[in-house]
């Protein structure tokens, strides 16, 4: 009897976690209360407040039940015992693409992530925790970008802290790009290609620039359209350039 009161509360749980998948999607986070949800799952609040403490919790909750899926790729709340392998790295990225496009419940909770929600009240403490997540990202892009450049593929003066935030950023912004427009390309596709593209790069990194460096006249155009001057302009980067090196001799 005990293991059916559990198994009960298991699927009252799940149900709950539907309904506010349903509504964070229809309605957005902040306005949907936790009656709604109640509402939607056919449930008093109490049994709401029995499995999560308020709409933060529920929230997360959410959030983690879909993006399971991605566990068996890269994680974006641990960092790996040991540094990924760069085989490894792009396989866990392409797996957040394939996922975003073939797991309903995943596309529908990065929809929400991206789109639906304010990170802001109650919310506020998973915006620090999604900021850490970010946090761990480039971290586990920097070790295995360590890792690759210590087993000689990629070369000894790649900048990998850098490469890391770039990675971060290009992935990012395809899954944004995606998910406002889901019709407009094939994210497993595009993302597969743009992943390895990028990965190839970093091998040539020690190559010459395919442009020279900008030019003190490029420098002095920057911030000049109208849309950057509104308020008070910051000194020009040839001025600053020339204020911490002083005049040429």
């Amino acid at each position: 009897m005990a293991r059916k009161t559990k198994q009960e509360a298991l699927e009252t749980r799940e149900r709950i976690l539907d309904a506010a998948e349903t509504l964070f999607q229809r309605r957005g986070v902040s306005r949907t209360s936790l009656q709604d949800v109640a509402q939607q799952a056919e449930v008093t609040r109490g049994a709401i407040y029995w499995h999560f403490k308020d709409k933060a919790e529920l929230f997360d909750a959410m959030m983690q039940r879909g993006t399971m899926p991605l566990e068996e790729g890269v994680s974006l709340h641990a960092p790996p015992a040991e540094a990924l392998s760069l085989a490894e790295l792009r396989w866990g990225l392409v797996n957040v693409f394939y996922c975003a496009m073939h797991n309903e419940r995943t596309r529908r909770v990065f929809e929400i992530a991206m789109q639906k929600v304010e990170y802001t009240g109650e919310m506020q403490a998973l915006h620090e925790r999604k900021q850490g997540a970010r946090r761990t990202w480039r971290e586990q892009n920097k070790a295995a970008f360590d890792r690759a450049v210590a087993q000689g593929q990629l070369p000894t003066g790649l900048d990998t802290q850098g490469a890391a935030i770039a990675l971060v950023s290009m992935v990012d912004g395809l899954l944004h790009q995606w998910i406002s427009d889901p019709d407009s390309f094939d994210l497993l596709a595009v993302g597969s290609t743009v992943v390895d593209n990028f990965l190839t790069s970093l091998g040539r990194a020690a190559g010459p620039s395919l442009l020279p460096p900008m030019s003190a006249a490029e420098l002095a155009r920057l911030g000049q359209q109208a849309v950057c001057s509104l308020g008070t302009a910051p000194p020009s980067p040839a001025a600053t350039a020339s204020e911490n090196h002083g005049p040429a001799d």
